[in-house]
């Protein structure tokens, strides 16, 4: 699974509002629409001093903008209400998409200090907007006689939203309710930043220091060649550096041959906030945890997952429980397979030592070679970052959806690495922009997401320009940017929600794009990861970077052949991670502060998610997603989408595969929708009945296919 990120960091819950007012000089380059193509953001003039007066003067603007439609005299209409407040915000939403992407992939001092002071004041600019009573009635008004109104349908259902967030949120709450909201949601935004940060600094602070070159048996010279330049950037020449991923388990675990290194790099990533010091995160998720349930106490429901799942596709707390328990039994049975085969290979390798999670990399991947002679470090050649790109993921899109590609290095961008693209529609009409900024730094959170500089919308004249970031580790100086299979399929995962946003074609913001739910959101990037084992996709772009030679059918047999193995271990530390987010977020209010780490190993057992020697994907100490990026109760949605996005390619492969018609009526029934229609009804069009959980079991490898 993808570490995927789709909102903004600091303000994802506030709509886009905004009326005709005075332009306000402390927007700096915000203050205006940028002048490039697309309005993409003027990297090229903005200075991280621009960020924070421009939040001020677009929380200013939105808020005199809000009491105009709140104050008007006029009955309350479509557009004088709905209209109005979708046309509003647009410096703060320029100041905050701009800000978002960058505090993310390339934050320093000086943006976290923005951070910290702005989010608790963006979370009270929501507030603002959402528990004001007068705009609230207005609103209600129009939601009350919706019949009468005549709308179209995309606009009914924007109108239906909006009277939902705004009771979601605490519309209808008293006025001392509405108080102590206000004060959780600061206090909230505020430890959610001091959690992000304490986990960037803690990731950095936890890597690896490798003194003798002969610790690093097992890697190739270009790993060595990485770890000796990551070094040198810390100020530690003549050592080696192996910086963490943000997963428990760590790439390199697969390679290091020495077994005290492996526990070291482990031990490393699995402690990284847990150590008592300054990154330690553990008393801010003891807070929120609290916090969280009694927000949801205070709006009506009986725990935090309740109130998130209010609109998702799975809807409760006990849907998403049955779901991931029918994957425990096949999962546990599947991952003691694997750990019985594995413990062999320990053994017969001569080691005589019990299988620890710190070895299991390493001996699944001898088993793989073993079973299916498939070997990582020969595949790596067939895998070149930029060919994968060009010639994988783009071609892939031009195939199903008929999309064109141009290269543009005149947009500036905000850091060197980062490469941007123009997209063209099928009639050869400008359809978005797209950045690309693939390469791991310590100062860029761990994972990949996607989101958007500029959303789409009619109403506004915007096209979107979408950013995907990853974490692949960067080529020493003149080499190749040679990559995983994996990190193939992260690239065609992210494109997948770029796509999401590039079809969007609403007129309102509030339901453009990928602006879905949590559980719906990662369907179209899951099933996009499907062309990248296509015949026809991958013969075209897994060419050795060398000799120019497709790679060869025998690889690509082992490939297939080897893809269920290891799937035990992949599915057991994501129903692990989804079992600890839930459990965290279905504390009953008055709940005390737990202490975490009894905590966590108390949920994995209850769920039946301790799995021998599978640790979770993320423990709670440093679960970035549902502490900080918005995947509160929602990290099951990586499951559920598989579900959804299996469905969806067995519909494809029924009819053809991949063709130019099977592209167009995904784009016309799901990439292109947004969220103008509710998710079970949008899935059914397409796939022609609900959701079945068999096509997953038997892609997974769970259960034999029929």
């Amino acid at each position: 699974m993808r570490n995927t990120i789709c909102i903004g960091m600091l303000l994802a819950a506030v709509p886009a509002l905004m009326l005709a007012a005075p332009a306000c000089a402390a927007g700096g380059p915000f203050d205006t629409p940028s002048s490039l193509p697309y309005q993409a953001p003027r990297f090229d003039i903005i200075k991280d001093r621009d960020y924070q007066p421009a939040f001020e003067a677009g929380m200013k603007q939105q808020l005199a903008e809000i009491a105009a439609i709140a104050d008007n005299k006029d009955t309350p209409s479509f557009d004088n209400t709905i209209v109005a407040m979708e046309q509003s915000g647009r410096m703060l939403e320029r100041v905050n998409n701009t800000f978002s992407g960058v505090v993310q992939a390339n934050t320093n001092p000086a943006l976290d200090k923005v951070q910290t002071v702005e989010a608790p004041r963006l979370a009270a600019h929501n507030d603002a907007i959402y528990l004001n009573a007068k705009l609230f009635a207005r609103v209600k008004a129009l939601y009350d006689r919706r019949a009468a109104l005549k709308l179209d349908p995309e606009a009914l259902q924007v109108l239906a939203l909006y009277y939902r967030q705004f009771v979601h949120a605490g519309a209808n709450l008293p006025p001392a309710d509405k108080a102590r909201l206000q004060q959780i949601n600061k206090q909230g935004a505020s430890l959610e930043t001091d959690f992000q940060q304490r986990l960037v600094a803690a990731a950095k602070a936890g890597a690896l220091v490798i003194n003798d070159k002969a610790e690093l048996a097992g890697l190739s010279e270009a790993e060595i060649a990485n770890a000796a330049q990551a070094a040198k950037g810390r100020g530690l020449a003549g050592k080696y550096v192996i910086p963490l991923q943000n997963t428990t388990q760590q790439p390199l675990l697969t390679s290091l041959a020495d077994r005290n290194v492996r526990e070291r790099l482990f031990q490393n990533s699995w402690t990284r906030t847990e150590k008592g010091d300054k990154h330690d995160t553990r008393a801010i998720i003891a807070q929120l945890a609290v916090l969280r349930a009694e927000k949801a106490k205070l709006l009506g429901y009986p725990n935090y997952a309740a109130y998130v799942l209010y609109d998702q596709m799975a809807q409760t707390p006990q849907a998403v429980d049955k779901f991931i328990r029918q994957l425990v039994p096949p999962t546990r049975a599947k991952a003691g397979e694997e750990a019985r085969l594995i413990q062999a290979a320990i053994d017969k390798d001569g080691k005589h030592f019990d299988l620890k999670p710190w070895d299991w990399q390493r001996y699944a991947e001898k088993v793989r070679k073993a079973r299916y002679e498939l070997d990582e470090e020969a595949l790596k050649p067939y895998f070149e970052l930029h060919k994968v790109l060009e010639d994988g993921v783009f071609y892939a899109a031009t195939k199903l959806y008929g999309i064109t590609f141009k290269r543009r290095t005149d947009i500036p961008v905000y850091h060197p690495d980062v490469m941007v693209y123009e997209v063209f529609d099928q009639d050869g009409s400008k359809l978005g922009l797209m950045y690309f900024d693939y390469f791991k730094r310590d100062n860029k959170s761990g994972g990949a997401w996607m989101s958007n500089f500029v959303g789409q919308s009619k109403l506004r004249g915007l096209r979107p320009v979408i950013y995907n970031v990853a974490n692949f580790t960067k080529p020493a100086p003149g080499a190749p940017a040679l990559i995983s299979f994996d990190d193939a399929n992260t690239m065609f995962h992210e494109f997948g929600h770029a796509l999401h946003g590039l079809f969007a074609n609403q007129t309102y913001p509030l339901v453009s794009g990928t602006n879905v739910a949590r559980d719906f959101v990662e369907f179209p990037s899951q099933f996009n990861e499907h062309w990248a084992l296509y015949p026809d996709v991958l013969k075209h772009y897994a060419v050795h970077y060398k000799t120019g030679a497709t790679i060869p059918q025998s690889l690509v047999d082992k490939i297939k052949a080897s893809e269920n193995w290891g799937q035990g271990y992949a599915l057991g530390e994501l129903l692990a991670a989804s079992q600890l987010d839930m459990q965290w977020h279905t504390l009953a209010p008055g709940t005390p502060k737990q202490d975490v780490d009894a905590f966590e190993t108390q949920a994995l057992k209850t769920t039946g998610t301790d799995f021998p020697n599978v640790p979770t994907r993320y423990r709670s100490s440093y679960f970035l997603h549902i502490w900080a990026n918005g995947y509160a109760a929602g990290y099951y949605a990586y499951q559920w989408t598989v579900m959804l996005d299996d469905d969806a390619y067995a519909w494809f492969t029924a009819h053809g595969g991949l063709t130019r018609a099977n592209g167009q009526r995904f784009r016309d029934l799901v990439l292109s929708r947004g969220h103008t229609l509710d998710y079970g009804p949008m899935f059914k069009a397409f796939y022609g009945k609900d959701p079945d959980i068999g096509p997953m079991l038997v892609h997974r490898g769970l259960v034999p296919p029929k």
